[in-house]
Order: structure tokens, then sequence, then C-alpha cells
């Protein structure tokens, strides 16, 4: 069932939101050459502490940590270790944050110094994957309108499409209905109403679409060592399109 979320809810939700997008931009301010995954997840912790919320990954499922960051060829879901942070880098931040019960779910990739231009077009292309993922939102459209406009982007940039990883409704919990896959065919799915809070976040890959496991039962890994990238906004449905709760 697709619950629809009341104004009070929603007004925490954009609080979460609003939390999660300042982290996050903190994060991308401070990655740089030398740090390690494990020194961010600390910046992250200290700043949601400050501004109030709670994280909403960390024991989810039993995930050890407060964030996922994927680096290079780790697709999502990885563990923050203690991996140096070098020149060319594409780094993955997802994150979650709880407020008063309610959750919200977001991230964004950056490169570390000065990237390739094929990590530069896996970046722009993810990233305006999640833009025309939006551009289609409002009340009435279909969960396959948003997956069409998001594999039109990314086969344009000529990107692998993450398949097994999907977008979702999000709000009391991290995970909620419906699936919101990253690709498919417009007018089809489950339908969005005004009121529905979901994540949207196009995940893609430079090489093919296949992924890999870790012994470690949460890090996921491109088949053929390719880069990987994700973004991610939790948005609310309106009448006439939608409103980002995951900014600052």
């Amino acid at each position: 069932m697709i619950r629809l979320k009341t104004e009070k809810e929603i007004e925490l939700m954009r609080r979460s939101g609003k939390m999660l997008a300042t982290v996050l931009q903190l994060m991308a301010e401070k990655t740089a050459v030398g740090l390690t995954p494990k020194d961010m997840s600390a910046i992250a912790r200290a700043k949601l502490k400050a501004l109030g919320g709670e994280p909403a990954f960390e024991g989810y499922q039993g995930f050890p940590d407060i964030i996922c960051i994927s680096v290079n060829n780790q697709v999502q879901h990885s563990i923050p270790d203690v991996h140096v942070f070098q020149e060319g880098d594409v780094v993955n931040y997802d994150f979650g944050v709880r407020y008063k019960g309610m959750v919200t779910d977001g991230g964004i990739t950056v490169g570390v110094g000065e990237i390739s231009k094929s990590s530069q077009r896996l970046i722009d292309g993810t990233r305006l994957a999640l833009e025309a993922g939006l551009s289609v939102v409002r009340d009435g459209c279909k969960v396959g309108d948003i997956s069409a406009a998001i594999e039109e982007v990314l086969k344009g940039h000529k990107l692998g499409i993450v398949r097994e990883l999907v977008g979702h409704g999000v709000g009391h919990e991290l995970h909620e209905e419906p699936e919101i896959p990253n690709y498919g065919h417009a007018g089809r799915g489950p339908i969005l109403r005004a009121g529905m809070t979901v994540a949207i976040e196009p995940i893609a890959n430079l090489g093919g679409d296949d992924i890999i496991g870790d012994v470690d039962g949460w890090t996921l890994w491109t088949a053929d060592g390719s880069k990987s990238a994700q973004f991610e906004h939790t948005i609310l449905v309106t009448e006439n399109g939608y409103e980002i709760l995951t900014q600052v």
C-alpha cells in the first residue's frame, strides 16, 4: 500500500531532508586526496548530530555505519573503510536521515581532484538522468514515466544501467512502496498521487549493467570493474509537479 503523508509528516520530512542535504553538501566540499571513507563518515556523523538528526542507515538490516560511501567500481552499500582517496577517484555518498520518526534518503557523486572525461560523462549523465526522472513527476503520473525518462538519458550517455537497485517510496520507513526502476516503459506501473513521497535514484556504470556482491554481504561492485555513480533525491509529489525535500 502506498501511503499519503500528512502535512505534519511532510514538514518533518522537509526538516529531515534539509539536514541530509546540508551533510551531503559538506561531504562534497570536504572530499579530497588523502582522506578516507572512514574520515568522511566521521565528518557526516558529527555534522548530523549538530543538526539534530539521526542516521537512518545505522543498524538498518545490520548495516554497521551511518553512510554508504562507494568509490570507483563500488556500486552501492559500501561500508566506509580506510581506502585513501586518490586523484581521479569517483566517490558516491548515499545517506539517510531520520527526524522525529520521518525518513529522507539522498545521494551525490563527486570527483576527487581532476577526473577523466569518461568519469565526468558518468557523473553528468547520472545527474541529468535524475533531473529527467524528476521532470515528469506530477499527480497522476505513472512509475514507468519516470523509469523511461531516466533510461533514455542514461542510454544517451552510453552508460550501463544497474537493474537490481531501484528508487522507492520513503517516509515512515527507509524503503516503502512503490519501487521505481531506472528503466522501463512510459504509461506503465503504479500511479503516483499528490502527497506521496518517493526517492528517485538513477545508478549507472561506465561499462555494462552487471553487478556482483562482496563477501562482506553489503558492498556491490561492477562486474567489469568500471566506475559507477548514483544521484538521489527524496521528493514530494504535488498536484502540478514535485517538491525536492533533500535540498538546502
